[in-house]
């Protein structure tokens, strides 16, 4: 006997097993048979077992030919046991495996029809529904055959209702089918199925947690006992607490993760984020370093690297990441942004106007088809544009800029009139960014944030009762007035009416229920003490915030720079500030207060240094120029020293009167004249 009848001699054993083990998955009596269709069992198994043959051989070359002969051999055995539900699936399988779908459907649905509650005739059905719908082109035609899917799905779950996979599956094609309220039907069913299936919990609490409920996701993932959880479970833990922006909590499950499967990188991924959320810059930073050390073509760590860097002032190491990451995906626009944002730091404003500029271009406002994803991003770009405009002291190129935000939307038009009011405030425009208020609020009546700023902007033209009134009359007697008393605590502070300041202070810390809610309420009791110059009151309100909040950058700042300006405890007041600077370096008001606390320390190269850097971005600042001023004056600079002070006098008269502090306005030009008498003095000497 030849090699080729050994083969098939052994293929027609087999077969024949197969035949006479396959068992029926339900009693099925076969249709009457006429004489002429009486089952040829013999001719059956022969073109059944050539037909295996063809397929192997299909399978292994890969020829279309043999393809068309296995067919015909599975159709010769059909037609010779046409009774066979075994030869009917089997040729359903081929047609399905070499891409006649049609005809694969048409075979299984005969079987259905002889046999309604077929389970492998429904299964078999249901499978190639599902892998038709990833190659439908048209989303009719997708939407069809997910609708066939579900019905075959359905029929499966009936017939076989304990089995936790075909509930899981049903649910997934429902949530595919936007049928959210079934999906969770069928997963809650295979979580009583089997409370302990990891797959059937995690299925459950992705739903919970797409739909926005990560409490009811958290609440199924810890049905789990611990001991039970593994990696994956944790990660999708660490997830869920990180939608709750339970930062510290996710930080615990992403770790407990990894100790479950060090190359999770994903877990990895999640714990570096989650520290980078919670502050931990640093802890992020190493982690993202173990990151890109595993997977070195990662791009988005490398930005997560660059931005860290960039929040540590380390700009040179923060574009050396962010350029590594655009040169892996060019098309990161996040990245892109970023660098922008770098290069404005360093004051490279062109070349970050350029990116900015190209970024926009692709997101052209003439396309009147954008989506609100496009609009959303198109008015981070004009907003970042614009302050770079505005760095550059070119206002009305800022102004026309923050104007083009006007079109996208509400939220995007509320940032930009934000935005052009900050503008006019910051060149001392006050009439105009007065009106540009009023036209906010009547382009935007039911933002109350844009009514509260124009209330303010009233208060400071001269018109306090009415600004307090329009403030006042947005209270509501609910939570939502805690930014109503914030807005007049900040009013009564700027018109040095205290007690109306706290007595808002304190009805604000009463509908304060988050933390950072209450910690912002001590900060403004805080700066109200100090404005009164209620030094220790204000001392104590400030270091008890850095209690708790010990990276409290602002607070940081303000206790420090007080303590520098009243030449106490110079050494502490310049530990506090330097640690605010670490925690936001480009800031220039701290690095306006690090400057003084040097200049009080007698370290005036160190306070040079850091006063200019401030100027940078506020050189129409009286405080700062005041400071230069008094530098110079300390280092024998006195006719710089003079041309500071009388800029610094400049910019208080273009301030309305509720941010002129008069003791400082009288305190420079005290000074200035005496500088000025002394340098007419040291002329007239050096005439003679």
């Amino acid at each position: 006997m030849n090699r080729f009848h050994l083969h098939l001699a052994s293929v027609l054993l087999l077969a024949g097993a197969a035949f006479a083990q396959k068992p029926a998955t339900q009693p099925v009596q076969p249709p009457q048979q006429t004489p002429s269709a009486k089952a040829d069992k013999a001719a059956a198994y022969y073109h059944f077992a050539m037909a295996h043959m063809y397929e192997e051989q299909m399978m292994e070359y890969g020829r279309s030919d043999l393809a068309t002969k296995a067919i015909e051999e599975f159709r010769a055995a059909v037609e010779a046991d046409p009774t066979s539900e075994y030869l009917t699936s089997g040729l359903a399988e081929l047609y399905d495996k070499t891409g006649r779908k049609h005809d694969a459907v048409l075979e299984v649905q005969d079987i259905l029809k002889r046999d309604p509650n077929n389970l492998q005739a429904h299964k078999l059905l249901g499978s190639i529904y599902l892998r038709s719908l990833g190659e439908e082109q048209s989303s009719e035609g997708s939407q069809n055959t997910l609708h066939d899917a579900i019905e075959q799905y359905q029929e499966i779950t009936k017939l076989e209702p304990n089995s936790v996979d075909d509930h899981l599956l049903l649910g997934r094609l429902y949530r595919l089918n936007n049928d959210l309220q079934k999906a969770e039907n069928e997963f809650k069913t295979a979580v009583q199925l089997d409370p302990n299936s990891e797959e059937a919990v995690t299925t459950l609490a992705y739903l919970y947690n797409v739909e926005g409920d990560s409490t009811r996701a958290a609440q199924v993932l810890m049905s789990i006992p611990d001991v039970s959880r593994s990696a994956k479970l944790y990660a999708m833990l660490g997830s869920t607490y990180e939608q709750q922006k339970q930062y510290k909590e996710a930080i615990h499950a992403f770790r407990r993760a990894i100790e479950l499967d060090r190359d999770n990188l994903d877990a990895m991924r999640g714990l570096a984020e989650n520290l980078q959320n919670d502050g931990q810059d640093q802890a992020a930073l190493d982690q993202y370093k173990i990151i890109a050390a595993s997977n070195p073509e990662d791009a988005q760590t490398y930005a997560h690297m660059g931005e860290i860097y960039r929040k540590q002032g380390k700009y040179d190491l923060a574009l050396t990441n962010l350029e590594k990451a655009q040169s892996m995906v060019p098309d990161l626009e996040e990245v892109s942004y970023d660098i922008a944002t770098v290069y404005e730091i360093q004051g490279r404003y062109d070349d970050s106007a350029k990116i900015l500029t190209g970024l926009l271009q692709k997101t052209d406002s003439s396309d009147s088809n954008l989506s609100q994803s496009d609009k959303n991003n198109r008015a981070i770009f004009l907003e970042r544009l614009g302050t770079v405009y505005r760095d550059q002291n070119n206002d009305q190129l800022a102004l026309a800029t923050f104007r083009k935000m006007l079109t996208l939307g509400d939220e995007n038009e509320q940032r930009g009139y934000q935005e052009i009011i900050d503008t006019y405030r910051g060149a001392k425009q006050w009439q105009q960014a007065t009106d540009a208020a009023r036209e906010a609020t009547e382009k935007l009546p039911k933002d109350r944030g844009l009514k509260m700023v124009y209330a303010a902007q009233l208060a400071d033209m001269g018109q306090p009762d009415k600004g307090l009134e329009e403030v006042k009359s947005l209270l509501k007697g609910d939570a939502s007035d805690r930014e109503i008393y914030i807005s007049l605590a900040q009013m009564y502070s700027r018109l040095k009416r205290w007690p109306e300041a706290e007595q808002a202070l304190d009805q604000a810390e009463k509908l304060s229920t988050k933390d950072d809610d209450k910690q912002y309420v001590e900060f403004l009791r805080g700066s109200t003490y100090e404005r009164q110059k209620k030094y220790e009151k204000a001392e104590d309100t400030f270091r008890k915030i850095l209690i708790v909040h010990p990276d409290d950058a602002a607070t940081l700042n303000y206790l420090g720079y007080m303590m520098a300006d009243r030449g106490e405890q110079l050494d502490s007041a310049l530990g506090y500030i330097k640690k605010a600077v670490d925690l936001d370096p480009a800031n220039s008001a701290y690095l306006d207060s690090l400057g003084w606390a040097y200049f009080k320390l007698g370290k005036y190269d160190l306070a040079e240094a850091n006063l200019t850097k401030a100027t940078q971005h506020m050189g129409d600042d009286p405080t700062v120029q005041e400071h230069l001023g008094d530098l110079y004056q300390k280092t024998g600079h006195l006719r710089l020293a003079a041309t500071h002070w009388e800029r610094a006098l400049v910019e208080w008269n273009k301030t309305v009167s509720a941010e002129v502090d008069s003791d400082d306005v009288v305190k420079i030009q005290k000074k200035l004249e005496t500088a000025r008498v002394k340098l007419a003095k040291e002329e007239s000497g050096s005439k003679q």
